[in-house]
């Protein structure tokens, strides 16, 4: 799977393609699954731009892009700061359209395990987040996937880790890394991903225009990676 971080927490002036809107955010959906992606990672915004769990103003992002591309996973981040973040979860209880599919929730947030119980509550799978060695234990109910987010030098490490426990694994790095580390994911079959939440530039250091250039490259080195 290729999945598509199209916009993450980056702000407006860090690239001026960021989707921060709804309506951008579907747009960009569209364009990353017409070239073959099936999920979507996404942090919606409150009306000044802040990333927010509340409820109606998740639902419409979420509904907005579901509407654009039908049957794509859409993915959400928990990853926010302030407020009572499962409390806010279970109002997403009645949101039908609205409610993500899965979300990230970071196993260094010291309240990880009561954010996959509220997760599990209103139906929404778990990605959990692994970015620095960590010893899991048996993993609550609702965990999906994991998603191992790390520099080159210490994606093999984190993945010795969680491969055993025998779950989709999700691989992706950053900025500097995120090329690398998608390459290395690719040659082990792993899931990858990539966007203006990971990356803002190609590997030859020229900023990407868009969501689309990022993922059109990654899907082609992901395949030209992947055994025959």
């Amino acid at each position: 799977m290729l999945q598509a971080c199209l916009n993450g927490s980056r702000t407006a002036e860090e690239h001026p393609a960021l989707p921060l809107t709804p309506e951008r955010l579907a747009e960009d959906a569209a364009d990353v699954a017409a070239l073959g992606v099936t999920s979507v990672h996404i942090h919606p915004r409150d009306v000044i731009g802040v990333p927010t769990l509340v409820g109606p103003e998740v639902a419409t992002t979420i509904a907005t892009v579901r509407a654009a591309v039908p049957g794509i996973e859409i993915s959400v981040s928990t990853h926010v700061p302030g407020g009572n973040r499962g409390t806010l979860i279970a109002s997403w209880a009645p949101l039908a359209t609205g409610r993500p599919d899965i979300a990230t929730v970071h196993v260094r947030d010291p309240h990880w395990r009561d954010l996959v119980r509220s997760l599990d509550q209103v139906n929404v799978k778990v990605d959990l987040v692994v970015d620095a060695p960590v010893q899991l234990g048996e993993l609550p109910q609702g965990v999906g996937r994991i998603t191992v987010a790390a520099t080159r030098d210490a994606v093999e490490g984190l993945l010795r880790q969680v491969e055993p426990l025998g779950l989709p694994v999700l691989v992706h790095g950053r900025d500097a890394d995120a090329w690398q580390v998608l390459d290395y994911a690719a040659l082990l079959e792993h899931d990858v991903r990539m966007g203006l939440e990971d990356a803002l530039h190609l590997p030859g250091g020229r900023r990407a225009r868009n969501n689309a250039e990022l993922v059109a490259l990654a899907r082609k080195r992901q395949r030209s990676r992947a055994p025959s």
